[in-house]
């Protein structure tokens, strides 16, 4: 995506993080108002606000709607904040650019259905606002990539894509699970593409923004998405993970940046055993498969099934323990397990394959 334009407005300053923020829900005209100002006060400059809300159930708050859009015009002539808001129908994005709305996303339930992802691609069209497009609720790459190149055949070159983590029924610190894996090949896959992060949904609740905030930035992230609320305690929606204008100025403060391209002779250093180290696993996962294929022409020849579940248990118990020993992640050692294991089955399956054919 190298025509891709920065996602850049006038008097905003353009080192990282871009910041945008305000509350989860526009819920009355002296709220928005109020957060606006308390925002514009300790100077941030991109004031965001739902004003369509997608809940999980019906009977919850679903936001104030169209009304809502002179609010945020008011935001802008009484603060000088450029605002942004969320879309998720055709309605919605022609309602907003009529509106004045100076920045839109789509949100994670929308970005997860093509059909609804192509109606504002068409709306979008002839349209140059920024559009932001969260990761699906789902964590599917492709998905994520395709709802992007959908707004991006639509004309729209001021382009990016959120990261608020991905829903799972396990139970965990988060709400949303961050596995910034996939934001990670996002950016290979898309290295123009600019990734901002969304502590407030990731984490779920307040006392995780700060950390999730400075992994983000660890990891070379463009720019934060935080929910802001002048009396988060009382808010309509998503009240745990919505934080004081004040609280946010001090968690930004606090972020340590790093330069993301400074290198020195110790790092090229260090860069050189990784890649040393990278070739000799190469060799070593090489070797594995040459035995797992041999595996797989002894069970040929004894009449024997592929998978030996029992086996398969026991490794990933005992290796996954052996890791943690060694100061890694066990949920980190299970995937690179499961991920061998899965190639040694596909060799296991050729050379039965070709046995058969002979």
């Amino acid at each position: 995506m190298n025509d891709l334009q920065p996602i850049q407005f006038p008097g905003v300053d353009t080192r990282r993080p871009l910041l945008i923020t305000g509350p989860c829900s526009a819920e009355t005209e002296e709220q928005t108002l109020r957060t606006a100002r308390e925002l514009a006060a300790e100077g941030f400059r991109i004031f965001r606000a739902g004003l369509w809300k997608p809940r999980t159930k019906p009977g919850g708050f679903e936001g104030v709607g169209a009304e809502g859009l002179a609010w945020l015009r008011r935001v802008k002539r009484e603060t000088g904040m450029y605002t942004a808001t969320e879309v998720a129908t055709r309605g919605h994005v022609a309602a907003a650019i009529d509106g004045g709305v100076d920045l839109l996303w789509i949100g994670a339930r929308t970005a997860a259905n093509p059909f609804a992802m192509q109606e504002i691609a068409d709306a979008l069209r002839g349209q140059e606002v920024p559009v932001l497009i969260k990761n699906p609720v789902s964590p599917d790459l492709e998905l994520w990539i395709g709802a992007i190149e959908r707004i991006r055949n639509a004309g729209i070159r001021r382009l990016g894509a959120i990261h608020r983590g991905f829903s799972s029924i396990d139970r965990s610190l988060y709400r949303n699970h961050p596995i910034w894996s996939i934001p990670i090949e996002l950016r290979r896959r898309l290295p123009g593409l600019p990734i901002f992060c969304d502590p407030s949904h990731i984490g779920g609740k307040r006392e995780l923004i700060a950390p999730l905030a400075q992994q983000a930035m660890d990891l070379g992230f463009d720019g934060l998405v935080v929910e802001a609320h002048s009396n988060p305690d009382l808010a309509w929606s998503d009240k745990s993970q919505q934080v004081t204008p004040q609280t946010l100025a001090y968690i930004v403060r606090n972020l340590i940046l790093r330069e993301m391209n400074t290198t020195t002779e110790s790092l090229n250093e260090l860069r050189s055993q990784i890649d040393k180290l990278d070739d000799q696993l190469l060799d070593l996962l090489a070797h594995r498969m040459r035995v797992s294929r041999e595996i797989g022409q002894y069970k040929k020849e004894h009449a024997m099934p592929v998978l030996q579940t029992q086996r398969y248990e026991e490794l990933l118990s005992r290796r996954a323990a052996q890791a943690v020993g060694m100061g890694m992640d066990r949920e980190f050692m299970r995937s690179v397990l499961q991920a061998i294991h899965e190639e040694s089955i596909r060799q296991q399956m050729e050379v039965l394959k070709v046995k058969s054919e002979k």
